[in-house]
């Protein structure tokens, strides 16, 4: 099985999810500027996958910070936190893990720099294994809301290659099929970057999982047809009261789900979820190189000089989401409510 994004040999290696599904090619970083290269550039994608590279990367950086005393490592370490930082400005994830990562350099004040270094780095590797446990928890909870024999709708990629493994919405999928129930998936394909055609359709079928892949402008068509009966995605960030803003495209589908009566579930782990944002309307969204939408594997597709928007998320209002599937479990409307419980 593929690894996303995993700390070996003091570096952090990734799967350049560029480069899928036509060659799985493995990057090891050795600095942690070169990780936020790969967050910015897109190399590892995906909320949770995001914030687990941060990690790695913080504990990267730390390793070569040449300060010997905790004043001078404190310093650099907040310079390193705050290039990561800088990298992608939607995914809450991100910012999630290097807050976790900072606290740690907070409440050890009391370990030597060598220490604090090595502390540091088995918290990113528990924020990977960690990853991992809570999307098998989502998996369970979500699985018994999909019936036997349904056909799923999902859009962009909330698999195993957007967290450290398992993933959100196929997680969800995957603990379906691992409690005995036949599941199949149409994958839209997720323009301008094709994370559904590129990635969501390649992990799928290596699970061997039943996968058919659409257009982003087919779904309306198969939900009037009755060829789906429930759509699944993640979600970068989830405000307080349940908005959720989730890849370019996603508020469409929702949007077709609920004239077709079809539920619409959103998959997330708490550190996606925004407490601190009341609605959708303060979610920042990410605009993204132009050359994404006009550009296809570096041969222009639009006419030279047009004018092109790429904004990479968009948001699904509450409304629009029938329920949001934690590792704590399953929360209904209404959701500022539900959230609040789930952090209390």
């Amino acid at each position: 099985m593929f690894k996303t994004v995993e700390w070996k040999n003091n570096r952090v290696v990734m799967i350049d999810q560029r480069l899928l599904p036509e060659k799985e090619i493995y990057r090891s970083y050795a600095r942690y500027e070169d990780v936020a290269g790969a967050i910015k550039d897109m190399v590892v994608r995906g909320a949770p996958a995001i914030g687990v590279a941060a990690a790695m990367g913080a504990a990267l950086g730390a390793s070569a910070v040449k300060a010997k005393d905790l004043k001078g490592f404190k310093k650099e370490f907040a310079r390193i936190a705050k290039t990561l930082a800088s990298t992608r400005p939607t995914a809450i994830n991100l910012f999630w893990a290097i807050e976790r990562m900072k606290g740690v350099v907070e409440e050890n004040g009391d370990l030597s720099v060598e220490r604090l270094k090595k502390r540091l780095v088995d918290e990113a590797r528990t924020i990977h294994r960690e990853d991992i446990e809570i999307n098998r928890l989502m998996g369970r909870h979500g699985g018994r809301l999909l019936k036997d024999g349904s056909t799923v709708l999902t859009h962009c990629n909330a698999g195993a290659l957007a967290t450290a493994g398992y993933g959100t919405a196929l997680g969800v999928i995957r603990g379906a099929i691992e409690a005995g129930k036949r599941i199949s998936v149409f994958a839209d394909e997720t323009r301008p970057f094709l994370q559904g055609a590129r990635l969501t359709a390649w992990e799928l079928k290596k699970d061997k999982i039943d996968v058919t892949l659409i257009t982003d402008n087919m779904a309306g068509y198969m939900m009037k047809k009755g060829l789906i009966d429930a759509v699944v995605v993640g979600a970068d960030r989830i405000a307080s009261n349940g908005d959720t803003a989730n890849k370019i495209g996603t508020y469409s589908v929702a949007i077709l789900a609920r004239v077709h009566s079809i539920p619409f579930y959103v998959a997330a782990p708490l550190s996606t979820i925004d407490m601190k944002i009341k609605d959708g309307d303060g979610i920042p969204i990410e605009e993204r190189d132009t050359r994404e939408v006009t550009h296809m594997k570096g041969r222009m597709i639009a006419p030279k000089g047009v004018k092109v928007r790429n904004p990479a998320f968009d948001v699904t209002p509450n409304r629009l989401v029938s329920a949001i599937i934690t590792e704590k479990g399953v929360v209904k409307p209404p959701y500022r409510r539900a959230l609040t419980r789930l952090f209390a």
